[in-house]
């Protein structure tokens, strides 16, 4: 979606056989279904999105931390904001991270449905007021929250800001200022931990549907968007 999806490490998608180091290799059906039952982790609900690995690498919990992007050469540093939300309260945090965007964003929307393993597709557009692509968006709030292969970034080129929710249901904020986002997650008690790891950051499983593939077709025609 933007250069912020460098940070995502490799994944295991739904039909893809994992290798031998995967800790999904030699389950039985029964213990590959129990565990993608499980979606609450003490306090953390899972969305149907993803599954973390079944040896728990990562165990999914609230919070955020601060990262900084740098290109290859070292020339760009930019401030990022990276955060998880549990299932009740990760759509409501996002539409909340939108309003520092002001009142005119670009949207980007990402899909991996029907692509290559890691490989997905970038759909752009322009100039859209920030009050109708909210309205647009809660629309389709069950897609947004539980397809594993979609995502959505908003984002005003002229501040720069960009806040993007990704096909983990990650939170991501970019910007040179961020103090805005992080009043948000104040807000929403989102408690600040340096020391927090994301479910990107180790093995995991993503989930989608046809539905949800139809869904994302209607989204893109809602929003006026080509391939």
């Amino acid at each position: 979606m933007s250069f912020l999806q460098r940070f995502l490490k490799n994944t295991y998608r739904d039909g893809h056989t994992p290798t031998d180091e995967s800790s999904f290799l030699d389950l039985t059906a029964d213990q590959l279904e129990s565990h993608m039952s499980i979606v609450r982790y003490a306090g953390f609900e899972l969305t149907d999105a993803v599954r973390p690995s079944y040896d728990l690498q990562i165990v999914p919990r609230t919070g955020y931390r601060h990262d900084m992007f740098q290109d290859r050469d070292g020339s760009i540093r930019i401030p990022v904001l990276m955060a998880s939300a549990s299932r009740e309260t990760v759509l409501d945090l996002f539409f909340d991270l939108l309003d520092p965007l002001g009142n005119e964003v670009d949207v980007v929307l990402e899909t991996s449905h029907e692509q290559n393993v890691g490989g997905h597709l970038d759909l752009h557009r322009e100039h859209i007021d920030l009050p109708v692509l909210k309205s647009i968006l809660y629309d389709f709030e069950d897609m947004l929250l539980n397809d594993g292969c979609s995502g959505v970034a908003v984002l005003n080129p002229q501040m720069p800001l960009e806040v993007q929710l990704d096909e983990h249901k990650l939170l991501i904020m970019y910007g040179q200022d961020l103090s805005a986002f992080e009043q948000v997650m104040y807000d929403h008690a989102v408690e600040c931990s340096e020391e927090i790891k994301f479910i990107t950051e180790a093995e995991h499983v993503h989930s989608s549907s046809d539905e949800f593939v139809g869904q994302f077709d209607q989204l893109k025609y809602r929003l006026g968007i080509d391939d």
